[in-house]
């Protein structure tokens, strides 16, 4: 059985505990096709009055053109003609919106198994999954496998809406049912902390209006809970400084500037950093950003650093804090060659062992070659069986040798550097997802990450 880190569960009668909030929320929405993901996000930018009058003419519309009664409000999020035409969502389609409590980014990914791959990129920055799940149908195996990707991106935070409530009479038995389904997957999962709301997307019960027609349920509608949940910021890391080197450049009085985007802690003047793979060790002297000198940079933050050192660093180096930087949890990741890894594949040739790629970990760019294919997940039953390929679609363990040593972190740590995309060395097509799991390549499949 693959390991993962273990369960929190509630349902969300009980009403969530007061803390402030994060000003953004960053949020996709997964699940099998057709159990209704864009007409909730449609039911909620409508309700909450996100969308222009001459948005709400053009999806109605579009609605009469396609032959709808009312209204499609799918069609808020499904904008391009074939996926009107059919009815599904094909590419992950972004949408912002604003309360007066919070800012959202929202993801609505495609559900249909072909478009897997964008369903990945959609929660690869998510900090929040919202699963849909259609009462009558239940837990299908391709929401098993969007839960699997979300889980294994990072993914801490996860709301059900069980939906399509009002087919079956807003049912108490039914929508336990599917709570005990999805409490089945997620203990195996280890996802830290879920809420399940019973909704209606078409009719907007439990979205952002309250349930009337359950008298059994007592919890938060779907807005009341986007507004309060907490979000720790999963993608920025733990674990102190990680700044991966973009660009070099030439400042004003001739040193030299090293810019990129900080992960998994706070950086300042005065710390003491690594530069890996060299394992070099020098000081910052300043920390800047377009606006001028700053005093501690934060995670998320794009800055340039500049140092007391004259080393040779270029693009793919990257600044880590080092043991003596005094600042939490900092640490040195140890650069590695031999990678074990969970990938998610997406080409429609299978990925075996043998098999020479190009990865790309955060701005670096390396050969690789897979050394061995552990094993295949099973979403139906979470175990990892023995195989000898990889699959479109599918998820599994593998080994990688890169040809230069990589400073990475285990996903679950770090996002930025836990993470990397394989792609095709001749045609620069991106052909599968990879985390990293931990520091020991030949880890077990059973074993911890």
């Amino acid at each position: 059985m693959i390991s993962f880190p273990r369960l929190r569960w509630r349902i969300a009668s009980a009403r969530v505990i007061s803390k402030p909030v994060a000003e953004l929320l960053r949020f996709c929405a997964v699940g099998s096709v057709d159990d209704g993901k864009s007409t909730l996000i449609g039911r909620l930018l409508n309700d909450t009055k996100q969308l222009f009058d001459d948005q709400v003419e053009a999806i109605a519309e579009a609605s009469r053109r396609r032959g709808y009664e009312g209204v499609e409000l799918a069609f808020v999020t499904d904008g391009l003609r074939a996926e009107r035409e059919q009815g599904i969502t094909i590419d992950v389609a972004y949408r912002y919106a604003a309360t007066p409590n919070r800012k959202y980014v929202i993801a609505d990914c495609p559900g249909h198994e072909q478009y897997t791959r964008n369903m990945a990129t959609g929660a690869s920055t998510a900090e929040l999954a919202v699963v849909v799940i259609d009462a009558a149908r239940g837990l299908r195996e391709q929401t098993k496998r969007h839960l699997c990707i979300a889980a294994l991106m990072g993914v801490r935070r996860f709301v059900v809406c069980v939906n399509k409530m009002d087919l079956v009479d807003w049912s108490e038995e039914i929508f336990d049912s599917v709570v005990e389904q999805m409490k089945e997957l997620t203990d195996k999962l280890g996802i830290e902390d879920l809420i399940a709301i019973p909704v209606s997307a078409l009719t907007g019960e439990g979205v952002v209006e309250p349930v009337k027609s359950a008298n059994w349920y007592r919890g938060q509608n779907f807005v009341e809970v986007l507004e309060s949940v907490q979000v720790v910021g999963s993608d920025l890391g733990t674990g102190g400084a990680r700044l991966p080197v973009q660009w070099v450049f030439r400042n004003p009085d001739g040193t030299r500037g090293y810019a990129g985007l900080l992960s998994g802690g706070p950086l300042r003047a005065g710390n003491s950093v690594v530069v890996q793979p060299s394992g070099k060790v020098t000081q910052i002297v300043s920390v800047y950003n377009f606006d001028g000198p700053l005093q501690v940079a934060w995670p998320g933050m794009s800055v340039s650093v500049s140092i007391d050192d004259e080393l040779d660093i270029g693009r793919g180096d990257m600044f880590v804090s080092s043991g003596d930087s005094q600042e939490p949890g900092a640490g040195v990741p140890e650069p590695r060659s031999e990678l074990g890894v969970m990938v998610c594949w997406f080409s429609d040739k299978p990925l075996v062992a043998g098999n020479r790629y190009s990865i790309k970990h955060t701005t670096r760019r390396a050969p690789c070659i897979v050394t061995s294919v552990q094993g295949v997940l099973d979403v139906n039953t979470m175990e990892v069986s023995d195989a000898d390929e990889i699959r479109a679609n599918g998820i599994g363990r593998v080994n990688l040798t890169v040809s230069v040593p990589l400073a990475v972190d285990s996903y679950r740590d770090n996002r930025a550097t836990g993470s990397f995309v394989i792609v095709d060395p001749v045609t620069n097509a991106t052909l599968g997802a990879g985390m990293v799991e931990g520091a020991d390549a030949n880890a077990s499949l059973t074993g911890s990450s």
